[in-house]
């Protein structure tokens, strides 16, 4: 047994028991902390594949922003689980169909390789060759970068643009009775709105208009 075969096991065996913990663990946060585990050994997967950019991208991505921003809502919000998990039975049903439909489409990915074996040796694009000197990552840019998939690309850059948008507005509230700063009024004011000149008699007082409506008198 090589290096990389003890590696390789390695890794797949830490991935699947960070899963099972995953599904497993009755505590979210820990459960959360397990699937960052799940992702650094998938990634080390990645790596003796040969694909070290979809590797970064998993550890950059997943368990620096995903995650980790998972994690801090779950600390943060005070969800009710034990309210969560008394609509399990409800709802068992429905995910029992669920897992049944994606089991089905395991199976026929998994027979797919038995049924056409010819076609599972074809490659959409040329992968580059060993000492050609391209990398994984620059093979994956000359992809993802050249028509026709650039179009794609872009297409699915807009629908994620869109989407964040979309969130950014439906959850913005603007609470009522909160003073906000305003700088174009701040820009136009001058010496008639900034200042106030009142003419009071001697041994009297008045209070100006304004400081009435403040205080309400």
């Amino acid at each position: 047994m090589t290096f990389a075969d003890a590696f390789f096991y390695l890794f797949a065996i830490l991935t699947v028991a960070s899963a099972v913990m995953v599904i497993t663990a009755k505590n979210p946060v820990h459960a959360v902390l397990w699937l960052i585990l799940a992702f650094f050994n998938a990634a080390g997967l990645f790596v003796l594949l040969g694909a070290e950019f979809l590797a970064m991208i998993l550890v950059v991505v997943y368990v620096g922003a995903v995650a980790v921003l998972f994690l801090f809502v779950v600390m943060m919000l005070d969800v009710d689980f034990a309210a969560l998990r008394a609509g399990f039975l409800k709802n068992s049903p429905l995910g029992a169909v669920v897992g049944a439909i994606l089991f089905a489409e395991l199976i026929m990915v998994l027979g797919w390789k038995f049924v056409a074996p010819v076609k599972t040796g074809l490659s959409l694009a040329p992968l580059p060759k060993s000492g050609s000197g391209v990398t994984n990552t620059a093979a994956l840019g000359q992809i993802l970068y050249r028509e026709p998939y650039v179009y794609y690309f872009e297409i699915a850059g807009l629908i994620l643009l869109v989407a964040m948008i979309g969130a950014i507005v439906l959850t913005l509230r603007h609470k009522e009775g909160v003073k906000r700063q305003s700088i174009s009024a701040q820009n136009a004011r001058g010496p008639a709105t900034a200042i106030e000149v009142v003419k009071v008699a001697s041994g009297t007082y008045t209070i100006p208009e304004k400081a009435k409506e403040k205080v309400g008198a």
